[in-house]
């Protein structure tokens, strides 16, 4: 029989509840360790590390000097975050934003400075920076004047250099060059001086004053950012954007990372034709700063190049309307809503654009091109009024102001729009009319200034409307004299001579303005006094330097493209013409021309023939279509339909010398020998024919 189960005992549970009561305590214990053990390490974590502040203060006051500003921030930042209480790390952690452009960041550091117990005199002129930057001239001034009013040398020539910027920004430029000169006079061994008055100067529109302020900081710090980002400016002025490279490169092989020089190598890329490069700089750009506005305009205007009209909007418009309210926002904005037939929103942009820059002929083509296809075709005619009243308007501007004729029932005047934009030859340029009678305009004159460009500029126009050109040139010298570093000065010169027809005179002039400044408008009146005056190998290689420099300049490439054919250079020719093309594409009947005469010249009819039958397609009573086309098909072999086009060309255009030579040529190639001799001598006898020897030959051949 088995014995009865026996019940466990009370000692026996009483122990296991004790063992468990143990193990509860003992991970309790564990936990609370572990806890403390984070909690000590945290305190070690955020401690403050004086030693390591200071060491990081050295670098950041190192990385600074040697103008390297992003890592002088970044040292300062590990400064501050190893010691908050280290008024020293604050204020360096101030230099750097302020030297990186950062007004904000740059405040709110040296608040923290004062914060901590630095002296309030130390930080005046730092502080007249950082509210500069925000946008605040006026105390700027405030508190660099109380810096001035203390005993450091190196706040007093900071705070001098303040004062330049914000005189500048608030117009008053002669206190503004004053701050300048004094600043060089006190620390006549300073780039930063010497960068601030060519900093101003290139502001103020003196160049040359710029050029050789820049030039004497450069020579003082080859290594100072700011003097290297100045010069690399002024170069891509005075030489162009590929002389300009070097310099910008110099300045971020110093500070990588400085976002401000990241944008205008950016810009001086793209513009040079290195879109690849540029877009990698933009991209840096972006790195430093991700919502970086300038880096996103430059994007969009690559996506504009590319036809990707959809992204470059899209990148406008997160780019804000601080850029898309300026002249270069305004313009790629209407490009792109014309692009994409928003007319209206280009309208919009567009007149405010040319309400900016009434002289900006780009923009009044593109703002009637809206108005146009916006059934407003007055109002695109009275914008083109000033563009197609100059000699040299582009038969796109003309075209445009015969359709806006033709839309408002004025079929004549319509038709000599359409006639001039056909020939085949444009007249020479003039300038923008005169608006106001001539008393209003000395008036302005006298209530402005007496070199107030906005008020002389249209006095001179008046002067020379109404005759009195000596007396415009007279006061345009005067200008010139009192303005020798203002390239704009020089160029009145030279256009009033070459109105009074004296262009060997105007070259000097020219001159003087591409020393300061070699942009395309100085390059193509230079060009032309010289070609006109009889020196035209000097102008060749005016406008090889040109292209040199700016590679991808449109008006450059078709102009070298024609002086390359007229010297049998047809391989060249093509080379610069067929760069055009891949940029503004298939549409340009003029180019499509010129391509299918290189083509023919260079022993490619098959390939002339194709373009020359594409630009008859866009352009059939283009004489200069027209003529091109019977060219290259005569050069093909088809005689009969070669002198048929250039019999309707000649029709159309009978005073020009190159359609009736042509013609004569062609004649001649189908034995034809009356009708040859009968072009030939007509060619001989217009003015402007420059192939006698060629004509004459043939004339004796024919006999």
């Amino acid at each position: 029989m088995h014995a009865p189960v026996q019940p466990r005992s009370r000692s026996r549970r009483g122990k296991r509840r004790l063992n468990l009561r143990r193990l509860i305590v003992f991970a309790l214990c564990i936990g609370a360790f572990a806890v403390a053990l984070l909690a000590f390490r945290s305190v070690i974590a955020n401690r403050t590390d004086p030693q390591a502040a200071r060491a990081a203060l050295q670098r950041s006051q190192a990385y600074l000097a040697a103008s390297n500003a992003s890592a002088a921030r970044s040292q300062a930042f590990q400064a501050v975050k190893a010691d908050p209480q280290l008024g020293e790390a604050h204020l360096a952690l101030a230099r750097a934003a302020l030297a990186l452009d950062d007004g904000v960041a740059a405040e709110a550091s040296l608040r923290r400075a004062l914060d901590t117990g630095v002296n309030a005199s130390r930080t005046h002129a730092l502080m007249a920076h950082a509210v500069l930057l925000q946008g605040d001239p006026r105390r700027a001034l405030t508190e660099a004047n109380k810096a001035l009013a203390g005993n450091d040398p190196a706040d007093r020539l900071y705070a001098l250099r303040v004062r330049t910027r914000a005189y500048t920004a608030g117009g008053n430029l002669a206190a503004a060059q004053q701050s300048a000169l004094t600043a060089t006079r006190l620390a006549p061994q300073s780039a930063d001086a010497w960068a601030e008055l060519g900093r101003f100067r290139f502001n103020a529109g003196d160049i040359a004053g710029a050029i050789a302020a820049s030039a004497k900081a450069v020579d003082l710090d080859r290594g100072n950012t700011d003097a290297l980002v100045l010069r690399g400016e002024l170069v891509r002025t005075q030489y162009g954007l590929v002389a300009a490279l070097p310099w910008f490169e110099a300045a971020l092989k110093r500070d990588p990372y400085r976002h401000s020089t990241l944008i205008q190598y950016a810009a001086t890329l793209g513009d040079a034709g290195r879109t690849t490069d540029m877009l990698a700089a933009t991209r840096r750009a972006m790195e430093v700063r991700p919502r970086s506005l300038q880096a996103m305009y430059l994007q969009a205007v690559l996506a504009a190049r590319a036809q990707n009209f959809d992204l470059a909007s899209d990148l406008l418009e997160r780019a804000g309307t601080g850029v898309s309210q300026l002249p270069g926002g305004l313009l790629l904005g209407g490009s792109i809503d014309i692009a994409e037939r928003r007319y209206e929103r280009a309208i919009e942009k567009l007149r405010g654009l040319v309400s900016l820059q009434p002289m900006n002929i780009t923009a009044r083509r593109l703002l009637a091109t809206a108005l146009l296809q916006s059934d407003a075709s007055k109002n695109g005619i009275d914008v083109l009024r000033p563009v197609v009243a100059r000699g040299d308007a582009d038969a796109y501007a003309l075209t445009l102001a015969g359709r806006g004729y033709e839309r408002i029932g004025d079929r004549v005047t319509a038709a000599r729009f359409l006639d001039r934009a056909a020939y085949p030859a444009q007249r020479g340029s003039t300038w923008f009319s005169a608006d106001d009678a001539l008393p209003q305009l000395s008036a302005a004159v006298s209530k402005a200034a007496p070199d107030a460009p906005d008020a002389t500029i249209p006095l001179l126009r008046g002067l020379i409307d109404r005759g009195e050109r000596d007396a415009a040139l007279v006061r345009a010298r005067d200008i010139a004299r009192r303005n020798s570093g203002a390239p704009a000065a020089h160029l009145l010169v030279g256009d009033t001579l070459m109105l009074l027809g004296r262009p060997g005179d105007a070259v000097a002039p020219y001159k003087d303005a591409a020393s300061i400044r070699f942009d395309g408008p100085t390059m193509l009146r230079l060009v032309e006094a010289l070609d006109r005056s009889d020196q035209r190998q000097q102008a060749s290689t005016t406008l090889a330097l040109f292209l040199s420099q700016n590679p991808t300049d449109l008006t450059a490439l078709r102009l070298s493209a024609s002086w390359q054919a007229a010297a049998g250079d047809f391989d060249a020719a093509i080379d610069s013409l067929e760069a055009v093309r891949l940029r503004i594409g298939n549409r340009d009947a003029a180019l499509l021309a010129q391509l299918a005469l290189a083509y023919a010249g260079a022993g490619e009819p098959a390939r002339a023939v194709q373009y020359a039958e594409a630009a008859y397609v866009i352009a059939p009573n283009n004489p200069a279509v027209a003529g091109a086309t019977g060219w290259t098909l005569a050069q093909s072999g088809d005689s009969d339909g070669g002198i048929e086009l250039l019999k309707k060309a000649v029709g159309m255009a009978p005073r020009h010398p190159v359609l009736r030579w042509q013609l004569a040529q062609a004649y001649a190639q189908a034995s034809r020998t009356g009708d040859a001799r009968a072009e030939a001598l007509t060619a001989l006898n217009l003015p402007g024919f420059t192939d006698r020897g060629a004509a004459e030959a043939l004339l004796a051949k024919l006999k």
